[in-house]
């Protein structure tokens, strides 16, 4: 008896419906430096073009995926938002070395042809990437029955940003005595779901659509808040002359926390001094916390705990660099100050 493909798992039928949403998708984030390829096998994007010219351009790029996020949007059935978690992890590590963003590309790991799931999930993808100021350039959507439960998906993916090699922010310029400030996060950002997830649903055996009273808001609501895209609030630091030489450093803060992330960018015999009292937490930290019980040292080891970046200056320039971050429609704050030591991360409170 002869069989098919979709006899396998894979309907291509039904692949080629979901990739022929995809390239309206594409377009809106795409300028004219991204070249047209017919029929081709991969993205042609243009260094230079619409005025971008260079002396000796870095290329930077990032590649993450958004963890067990995922399965938060697996139970509530909602696919629009993970997708902008994307870029967001991929976009923040290379804003860290005063990259612009050039363009996207992403990875779906499917069990089986869905083009409505694959529309939703590339639209947030799109989104991401209108926010961030990339190209999505393309990406890979893989159908894989036998490595993939029903009901199961993953996706990565793919940064490429650009900066002047004069104009890389590495740590290297990070001195004692600099002023370390903390950017608002938007919730928990994508970092320490198996946590979250545990707590929540197994501690609490709380339902997915449960309204939150602390919150104000769902369950579903509060943990597929999206990651912070802060393309265009490095974008109007870099590009004001008086700022620029006064940022020495930054730091997307992930899974870690914050003192590990911004230890990781100070010099050796230097270390990051973080003040946990500078800000106040955020409801959803707390809340959390509750339903399992954790530690605040764990919390702060796990999570971002409100601060999604944080942006090393000079000490003189902190206050101008701090307004002109919140003119940019971001709270921020004082968080810390570099001092000498040996641990590159510290809590100071």
């Amino acid at each position: 008896m002869a069989i098919s493909y979709k006899d396998s798992g894979v309907d291509l039928d039904s692949y080629a419906e979901a990739m022929a949403r995809i390239p309206a998708l594409l377009k809106r984030t795409q300028s004219s430096r991204v070249m047209p390829l017919a029929g081709g096998f991969a993205g042609l994007f243009r260094l230079l073009g619409e005025g971008r010219s260079y002396k000796d351009p870095v290329l930077v790029s990032g590649s993450d995926g958004v963890g067990t996020k995922v399965k938060v949007a697996i139970r509530a059935r909602r696919f629009d938002t993970v997708g902008i978690d994307l870029v967001a992890m991929c976009v923040n590590d290379c804003l860290c070395i005063g990259a612009e963003p050039l363009f996207f590309l992403d990875y779906l790991a499917l069990p089986k042809d869905d083009p409505d799931l694959v529309a939703n999930l590339v639209k947030g993808v799109s989104d991401g990437c209108v926010d961030a100021g990339a190209a999505l350039l393309g990406g890979e959507t893989a159908i894989m029955p036998d490595l993939y439960s029903p009901g199961d998906l993953d996706m990565a993916g793919f940064c490429v940003g650009v900066v002047e090699k004069e104009d890389l922010i590495d740590g290297t310029k990070i001195e004692s005595g600099d002023v370390i400030l903390g950017v608002a996060s938007d919730g928990l950002h994508s970092n320490g779901f198996s946590l979250v997830r545990k707590a929540v649903f197994e501690v609490a055996n709380l339902e997915i659509d449960s309204h939150v009273d602390e919150l104000g808001m769902s369950v579903s609501e509060a943990l597929l808040t999206p990651t912070k895209i802060y393309a265009k609030l490095v974008a109007a630091l870099l590009g004001d002359e008086a700022i620029k030489p006064n940022v020495t450093g930054i730091a997307h803060i992930t899974g870690g926390g914050l003192a590990e992330n911004t230890g990781r960018i100070v010099p050796e015999g230097l270390q990051a001094s973080i003040r946990r009292c500078a800000w106040e937490t955020p409801a959803i930290f707390n809340w959390i916390q509750g339903l399992g019980e954790i530690e605040r040292e764990e919390m702060f080891r796990v999570f971002n705990m409100g601060i999604g970046l944080a942006i090393v200056v000079r000490s003189e320039a902190a206050s101008a660099v701090k307004k002109r971050i919140e003119e940019t429609g971001s709270q921020c704050w004082e968080i810390g100050s570099i001092t000498s030591g040996k641990e590159p991360g510290v809590y100071a409170d």
